[in-house]
């Protein structure tokens, strides 16, 4: 059976992929339909052990609002003199007409260690920004202070073993919004041949 090998052309839908500013998502935002299809992938992210410790929060309509409520409070008890930076806060959720929180579910493995169960949540969310690309939105990973503010965690719902990887903010991208050129890859490359020898001796 002849395998069939991707050209080369086939790999620029990976590096074209880029992430989108939230102010430049807007509507539509994946429909019911589309938005299962777009977190079955994620299912797909490599998972040591097959623990799929991650789980999502979909964030929509009014209960963006909501969450604005909720970023607004914890940058007060945070940054309590800074307004302006409390009214950015409050304006995240607001950016895009969907948000994905994704989840990291830590379960207790004598074999996975945390670790790579945090990765894996990780590989979902990328999976989620890749799924979406492929359906034509746009998205954009953020974290900040509100992803790891207990208050926040919360609000939202968290135990104690889980932890928030990212928002992932999704929507139609206004045209070329968010391209950037990333250099080349063999900056950042060497091919390893022998262990490395230190010299340690003062």
């Amino acid at each position: 059976m002849t395998k069939t090998v991707p050209k080369m052309n086939d790999l620029t839908f990976l590096t074209e992929h880029h992430s989108v500013p939230a102010r430049q998502l807007h509507e539509p935002a994946p429909d019911d339909r589309q938005l299962e299809a777009i977190l079955q992938c994620a299912l797909s992210a490599p998972d040591h052990g097959h623990l799929q410790p991650f789980r999502f929060l979909v964030i929509r309509g009014e209960a963006r609002q909501r969450l604005a409520d909720l970023f607004e409070q914890a940058a007060r008890k945070r940054t309590p003199d800074d307004e302006v930076g409390i009214a950015k806060q409050r304006d995240k959720p607001l950016r895009s007409p969907l948000i994905v929180t994704v989840i990291a579910r830590i379960i207790a493995s004598p074999k996975i260690p945390e670790i790579e169960q945090i990765l894996t949540a990780g590989c979902a969310a990328q999976h989620i920004q890749l799924a979406c690309r492929a359906l034509g939105f746009g998205s954009i990973w953020l974290t900040g202070g509100n992803a790891y503010d207990l208050s926040i965690h919360e609000a939202l719902g968290l135990e104690l073993d889980e932890r928030i990887v990212g928002f992932l903010y999704i929507g139609t991208p206004e045209p070329g919004a968010g391209r950037k050129d990333r250099g080349d890859a063999r900056r950042i490359t060497r091919e390893w041949r022998h262990p490395v020898q230190h010299d340690y001796s003062i």
